[in-house]
């Protein structure tokens, strides 16, 4: 895709973006869903998202449930200011980028709880099923000051599905598609007495198609590479009196995906498994104080299965390699209502890791040996205050927090937001923050097995961030004009362990740099019984010590749909743009635009189908090198709902 065509095309649509929301004061009535939507993230309390002062925005049930057989990563990069990578399909390794950040770079968090795991840093989105999920909040921009570490690009919450209200509710899917696709989940849910609960699972299978082309020779495997994934969910909570509530939840998701590691006559398998677990009291212990006490548990394994060293049977072990990262977490939240505007929190966490690798090293093709890491524990605590004010037309929100980690002692971080109100519909914002990752079991503690050994003497990366924007919002219309810029130092990068001896491997070192900084124009715009929304990316992530773009991120992306109603009926159509980007060595990797059809019709009250036609033009793009994507595939889903 020529970016000089992209660029044109977006700022049309950034001059259009004033006119948008100057016009729409004479707009007929329409509700946005948005108006009324509560978020969490942004603050640690609860907000209306039309009040939030940062970068935020919401992906609701009914955009998840139209995701076709989209991936958790797809269906996030049609948001903006994301981007994502994975290695040949929705069942392999993948890259998150938020707002050019890298991977480890962002949080990520199920149901409040990270799962960014301890090995890599970088958590299992290829293992979480989009069905599975009630909403996902978006908050982006530096938020270590509300959540840590890793916090860099921001943070991403995924709420997983709840207890209804109702005294009984219930749904259930089938779905068949492209690729040999199918999918099948169900839950219930409910209230009574006092109780809540809720129980759903769900079965995702594809035949899948080669994950690498023949650019990629070392490990290419010409076959297809498919996938199978299973997971469960559940919650119980008892609420005795008004704002006294003790509940349960449970998730576990598994997803055993086909890979290609270079051997013809083996089928390479990772093995990836996600579970999360939480006890949590909430209680009104007076009028202006709640406390929040919660006790978490993640467990986070991969495994990849390749072909023995020697193929010969019981020659040698099979090449499998595990990491296993184990997560309590503990945390205490009191939120105090100082005035009829103003909310201050006060949390203390505490965080144990713990890991495990065993970890081939094929040097030595007749006797593979396995390494582990030499430090395998380490522990975090922290200390956060959050006040949030209201003065009329003046907004603030400040932030603070102290995590100290056991390798690398006291990291303190701060945050800090300002909104004016310009009228009633239109906000100008301010905001700066401080944000770090501290380096992973991978970074510090790689066993030296093969030419590469881990750091311990590596230091956190660290991020100031300073942003500008405009945010409009009416009965019609959303806009949202943002302008950021992030410097991040001390990066992580890879270095020669002995400059003089091109033989002596490599290790880690903090010899990195980067600009992260970057424009957004975000807006929705609703006219009778159609909707329209558009976002433009112009981004520059920069490496500060070659002036070369970031790996794998595009400086335009330009995203647009539209849907209609016509009474049971529903019809959308999406465009993504995206420009140019490079890939290890430099290598180009051009420019391309993906057209999605959607539609859905109401059979009866209970009953709709959904159709999601992707790459409709069957377009072939490139979003890793020597790794393939999907080419047209379409996917239709049964769905009943009580």
């Amino acid at each position: 895709m020529n970016t000089r065509s992209i660029r044109r095309s977006a700022g049309v649509l950034a001059c259009a973006a004033p006119l948008l929301a100057s016009a729409q004061q004479a707009a007929p009535s329409a509700s946005v869903a948005q108006l009324d939507t509560i978020v969490v993230t942004a603050s640690r309390t609860p907000q209306e998202l039309k009040n939030v002062l940062s970068d935020t925005s919401v992906i609701d049930r009914e955009t998840l449930s139209r995701a076709g057989q989209s991936s958790l990563a797809e269906v996030l990069s049609r948001s903006h200011g994301i981007e994502y990578v994975n290695n040949g399909g929705p069942q392999t390794a993948t890259s998150l980028f938020m707002r050019g950040a890298n991977s480890n770079q962002t949080l990520v968090l199920i149901d409040g709880q990270r799962i960014n795991n301890a090995s890599s840093g970088i958590p299992a989105l290829n293992a979480i099923p989009a069905d599975s999920i009630e909403r996902i909040e978006i908050v982006r921009g530096a938020a270590s000051s509300l959540y840590g570490a890793d916090a860099i690009g921001g943070v991403i919450n995924v709420i997983t599905r709840q207890a209804s209200d109702k005294p009984l509710s219930a749904y259930s899917n089938i779905g068949f598609g492209t690729y040999g696709t199918s999918s099948y989940n169900a839950g219930i849910s409910g209230a009574s007495n006092g109780w809540t609960y809720s129980l759903s699972g769900g079965y995702q299978q594809s035949h899948g198609f080669d994950a690498t082309t023949t650019r990629n020779p070392f490990s290419h495997n010409p076959d297809k590479d498919s996938y199978y994934q299973n997971n469960v969910a559940g919650s119980l909570g008892y609420e005795w009196k008004p704002e006294q509530k003790l509940s349960v939840q449970v998730y576990q998701t598994r997803v055993n995906g086909g890979y290609d590691n270079g051997e013809p006559y083996f089928n390479d398998r990772s093995v990836q498994k996600l579970e999360n677990y939480s006890i949590t009291s909430e209680n009104r212990l007076a009028d202006f104080w709640k406390s929040t006490l919660r006790v978490g548990y993640m467990v986070d394994d991969n495994e990849s299965r390749n072909a023995p060293a020697d193929l010969s049977p019981g020659n040698s072990p099979d090449g499998r390699t595990t990491f296993r990262t184990r997560q309590n977490q503990y945390s205490w939240q009191n939120d105090f209502r100082l005035a009829e505007n103003q909310k201050f929190t006060l949390a203390y966490e505490h965080l144990d890791q713990r890991v495990k690798g065993d970890i081939a090293d094929f040097t030595d093709f007749m006797n593979v040996t396995y390494g582990d890491y030499s430090q395998t524990r380490r522990h975090v605590n922290s200390f956060t205050g959050v006040y949030l004010g209201d003065f009329g037309r003046h907004h603030v929100q400040a932030s603070l927090r102290n995590d100290n980690v056991s390798e690398v002692g006291h990291r303190t971080t701060g945050g800090l937001a300002y909104g004016f109100d310009l009228t009633g519909n239109l906000r100008a914002t301010v905001a700066a923050n401080t944000g770090f990752r501290a380096p992973s079991f991978n970074d510090l503690y790689y066993p030296d097995i093969g030419g590469y050994v881990g750091n311990p003497r590596l230091k956190p990366e660290e991020s100031r961030n300073g942003e500008i924007g405009l945010k409009y919002q009416d009965d019609t219309s959303e806009l949202g004009v943002v302008y950021y810029h992030t410097r991040v130092k001390n990066l992580i990068q890879t270095q020669a362990l002995d400059p003089s001896n091109p033989f002596a491997g490599s290790t880690l070192g903090n010899v990195g740099r980067a600009t992260l900084q970057g424009f957004t124009v975000s807006g929705a715009h609703s006219f009778g019984n159609t909707r329209i929304r558009a976002s433009l990316d112009l981004s520059n992530p920069k490496n500060d010590d070659t002036n070369e773009q970031l790996l794998r991120r595009a400086r335009t992306v330009l995203r647009t749909s539209i849907d209609h109603r016509f009474d049971q009926l529903l019809v959308g159509a999406e465009w993504y743009v995206s420009d140019e980007r490079y890939d290890v060595g430099q290598t180009y990797m051009a420019g391309y635009g993906l057209f999605n059809l959607t539609a859905s019709y109401d059979i009866t009250r209970n009953f709709q189908v959904q159709v999601r036609w992707n790459n409709v033009f069957d377009k072939h793009y490139t979003l890793a090198e020597g790794y393939a994507t999907p080419g047209s595939n379409a996917f239709v889903n049964l769905s009943w709902r009580m």
